[in-house]
């Protein structure tokens, strides 16, 4: 999070660190970041214990078939963990899950550490894993959904970083322990798998509860309340406020919506109508249309974000909503039949696989683009972000209308017509014109 340029919070534009609630903000989310140090230590554990004489004789020199066991078992409790550790997210919240995970981790550690027996340091790790799956859960998504826009990528990407910490400390830890002659040569580095989430414990405590999940169940005021105490210093008016609440409304309301209205079949039915009526409206016709709705419903969701940074009405916010499902049947009645086909077609055989490339490459950058850009530019203009989106809406209509040929009615090999006109290869027009006298007769 250091390498983050300066962050946009009011007149002064400061660093994130000189300011204080991003200090205290980013302090929380590098705690956060250690429960993958936990699951780190955890994954490493086995690799690094296995090399202890004091363990193999405690464990009866494992082989074969048990040792097997002994490693998966651990991967079994993550893998059970991980779909009720995302239910208990949703319903819950995101902290919930990881007061689980301290939960399990405290009896598999206990139980492991003090383990009479093989069989009773075996089926520790299955709760462990347990712990690890709620762990490696709830951690990175409360991370994302607290984070401050500009800050989310690095903040998230460095979650997984912390496993090697946590691989580490195991192996430093084991080969510290290695010249212990008893069985505490094991069990302190079995013991030493709470040491981190410990660590992590204070941060934890001061972490907020993800606004996203408050605004999903409907407590808009606690969820105002975190983005202003630690995105804007407290300042429930800073526009980033506003701005950040508008978007996670209208996100989350678009979901629930989706998920009553199905918006997959939404895009569906639009997308598969514009492709079964290609040959009978024309690819002009539908990338005007495309081009025209997306521009219409992005200069309305523009107007409404704009009053709604200005007025705080949730009613304006969630005005958004319908003109988003508008957008959507905009972009597929173009966009997505044509994104691969329309390459496909105006390209001759020696270029079309290379043509295809550009348009994939193009694509891809553009998606890396805005990835990037988009929470910079949000957060530095807010809502006046989206007229640059309208503009380029509105420019892709005049591309469209002036550049691009209709290819309706034409095979593949009949395209260099369409641009060469009479210089295309004589092998064009004679196809031309063998077509046309099959289609008379």
């Amino acid at each position: 999070m250091g390498t983050v340029a300066e962050v946009g919070h009011g007149p002064s534009h400061q660093p994130w660190w000189k300011t204080s609630h991003l200090i205290k903000l980013n302090s929380i989310i590098l705690s956060l970041v250690l429960f993958s140090s936990a699951n780190g230590y955890d994954g490493g554990l086995m690799g690094s214990i296995l090399a202890l004489d004091t363990w193999n004789s405690f464990m009866q020199h494992p082989t074969g078939a048990y040792l097997g066991w002994m490693t998966a078992i651990y991967w079994l409790g993550n893998g059970l963990s991980t779909p009720l550790a995302a239910w208990c997210s949703n319903r819950y919240g995101r902290k919930p899950g990881l007061y689980a995970g301290y939960f399990f981790l405290i009896i598999g550690v206990g139980m492991q550490a003090g383990a009479p027996n093989e069989k009773a340091f075996t089926y520790a790790r299955l709760f462990i894993g347990f712990a690890a799956g709620f762990l490696g859960n709830s951690a990175p998504v409360l991370i994302n959904e607290i984070a401050y826009p500009s800050h989310r990528a690095i903040a998230s990407a460095l979650f997984m970083c912390g496993w090697y910490v946590g691989g580490t400390i195991c192996g430093w830890v084991t080969f510290a322990c290695r010249v212990i002659p008893n069985d505490w040569s094991w069990r302190i580095p079995v013991l030493l798998q709470i040491f981190l989430p410990l660590c992590a414990l204070p941060g934890f405590l001061m972490a907020p509860e993800s606004p996203r999940w408050y605004v999903s169940v409907g407590r808009l005021e606690e969820a105002t309340d975190v983005i202003a105490k630690y995105h804007a210093g407290g300042n429930r008016d800073d526009p980033i406020v506003s701005t950040q609440m508008m978007e996670i409304e209208a996100a989350i309301t678009a979901e629930k919506d989706a998920a009553k209205t199905c918006l997959n079949v939404w895009n569906l039915l639009w997308a598969t109508a514009a492709a079964v009526s290609v040959d009978r409206l024309g690819r002009r016709f539908l990338f005007l249309t495309s081009a025209s709705v997306m521009f219409l419903s992005f200069v309305v969701v523009t107007a409404l974000s704009a009053s709604f940074a200005k007025s705080g009405a949730s009613s304006v916010g969630l005005a958004v909503v319908p003109f988003l499902f508008i957008f959507f049947a905009g972009y597929d009645v173009g966009l997505t039949p044509f994104l691969v086909a329309y390459p496909c077609e105006i390209w001759q055989f020696s270029l079309r696989s290379r043509g295809l490339t550009v348009a994939w490459c193009t694509t891809v950058a553009s998606i890396f683009f805005n990835s990037f850009v988009n929470a910079i530019a949000l957060d530095a203009i807010q809502w006046r972000y989206y007229i640059v989106f309208a503009v380029i809406l509105f420019i892709f209509i005049f591309v469209v209308y002036f550049t691009y040929p209709e290819t309706r009615g034409h095979t593949l090999e009949q395209m260099a017509v369409i641009f060469d006109g009479e210089d295309a290869v004589p092998s064009q027009a004679v196809a031309l014109e063998k077509t046309d006298v099959e289609e008379k007769e």
